[in-house]
Formats: C-alpha cells, structure tokens, sequence
C-alpha cells in the first residue's frame, strides 16, 4: 500500500514535471520565435515544477478557500524558486535566472509576477487538474504502476548523471577559450587582458562578424572546448551569467551568438 502511494507520488512529479517543461519550452521559444528545449536536463522534464505541483496537492488539498489556497501556493513556489536558485548558483558558479529587470523581485531569484503565475497555477493544480491526474493514476494496474515508475526513474537518474557530468568543468572549459581568445587578439595585434567584459563582447561580435573565416575559426573554438551539454544550457538560459567572472559572462555571450548565427540555436528571451 505504501509503495503504490509513493509511485503514484512519483508518478504526479514526472507528470508535472512534463508540464512545466512544456510551459517554459513553449514560454521562451515563443520569445525566441524558434524551438528552444527549456529546461536543465536533457529530457522534456522541469523537475521544480514537479515537486512545487506535488508539495502543492500534498499541503494545500485541505484549505477550501481559494485566496488563502493562492496566497499559501505563492509563497510557497516563491521560496522553492529562491531555494533552487541559490543551490544552483552554489553547485555550478552560475545564475540560471535573473528577475533583476522585472519589479518587485528579491535579488533576481524570485518576483512578483512569478509568484502570481505560481499561485494561480497551485490553485488550477489542487482544484482542477489534480482530482482528474488521481483519477487516472489510481485506475493504473499495480503491475503496470511499478514497470512505469521504475523506467522513469531509471531515465530520470541516468539524465542526471549525464547532465551534471556535461556541465563538469564549464568555467574550465572557458578559461580554455578565452586562452584560445587571447592568442587570437594578440595575433591581431589588441591586449585582451586589459579590457573589461562588455568590451571583449564588443570585440569578439566584430572579429566575428568581419569576415566567415574569422566567424568559422570562433565557432569551432567555441564547440571544440565546451562540452554538448554545456551549450545546450547557454542556449536554454538566455539569462545564464558566471558568480564568478565577468569575462566568463562576455565568453558565454559570444558563444550564444556564434550558436545563433550558426544556426539559430541560441536564445534572447527575458524569461527565466
């Protein structure tokens, strides 16, 4: 009896999960006005989203007001987004999200709009979608619940150890470029060390952009140091910044754009 409430728990976080994925896909490829895979692992999954819908069903399903249920619901998302979003800036060196531009937020992790987006999404959750998801999942053969639940942990595991092994050694890998970068300024004749990080975005988008073989050379730099991984995460976070370096985030920005003239792989979206 335990296992099938914790599989079926289970089960609500990777549906959830998909949810969102799809929420933020859609969300920043629309801003983008291309097909942009949002999210940090590599499958179609948002894992915050996930465990704020399953902390909402399980701590809100007793309040019957609606206003204190959206109230509780943002709170709630607003500290798990806080929370996310320090861990992550502790374990990678990096910002993910950044609601600095937007008013009302507290140090760009969390704002004002996201916590009435969240709350009203805790309230549709709880009241709508959850006694419909319940429905279905409770109707799932026992066999069957534990076939499914151990797949998508076993892909839920693996994908994290290969999206945490890919984004191994990201600002070593940019030290490795800004190497290759400076070599490039001082065969042009410039003094990289000296400038700030806005100038070298300034001057890496000129080297690139003066000629298809400056732009070919930039580019295979940039792919042949950084990992498939971690470009995938410059091209799914638009506001991805280094805790750690400036230059970092002049490096990271010019990688985006040499993805994005490449191919249009990379995003300029505001959102998180």
């Amino acid at each position: 009896m335990m296992l099938g409430t914790l599989e079926r728990l289970f089960l609500w976080f990777i549906g959830y999960s998909i949810a969102g994925w799809a929420y933020e896909s859609i969300l920043v490829s629309a801003a983008s006005r291309r097909w942009v895979n949002r999210g940090f692992l590599n499958g179609p999954l948002c894992p915050i989203y996930g465990v704020g819908a399953v902390l909402a069903v399980l701590l809100l399903g007793g309040i019957a007001n609606p206003v204190f249920a959206f109230l509780a619901a943002a709170g709630g998302a607003s500290v798990l987004e806080y929370v996310t979003s320090w861990a992550m800036e502790q374990l990678f060196h990096a910002r993910w999200w950044d609601y600095s531009r937007r008013r009302f937020n507290i140090q760009g992790r969390v704002c004002l709009l996201g916590a009435v987006v969240f709350g009203a999404a805790g309230v549709l959750i709880v009241k709508v979608a959850q006694p419909v998801v319940a429905a279905l999942t409770q109707a799932i053969p026992p066999a069957v619940l534990h076939a499914v639940c151990a797949v998508c942990a076993a892909l839920l595991v693996a994908d994290t150890v290969v999206t945490i092994r890919g984004m191994a050694g990201f600002e070593e890998n940019l030290d490795k470029l800004k190497a290759m970068v400076q070599e490039y300024a001082s065969r042009a004749g410039e003094s990289l060390p000296v400038w700030d990080g806005p100038t070298l975005t300034r001057r890496m988008r000129a080297w690139s952009e003066s000629s298809q073989e400056t732009f070919t050379r930039l580019r295979d730099a940039a792919m042949g140091v950084l990992s498939a991984q971690q470009r995938r995460m410059i091209d799914a976070f638009p506001r991805l910044t280094s805790t750690t370096s400036s230059i970092y985030d002049s490096l990271i920005e010019t990688v985006r754009h040499l993805i994005d003239r490449n191919g249009g792989d990379a995003a300029d979206g505001d959102n998180r």
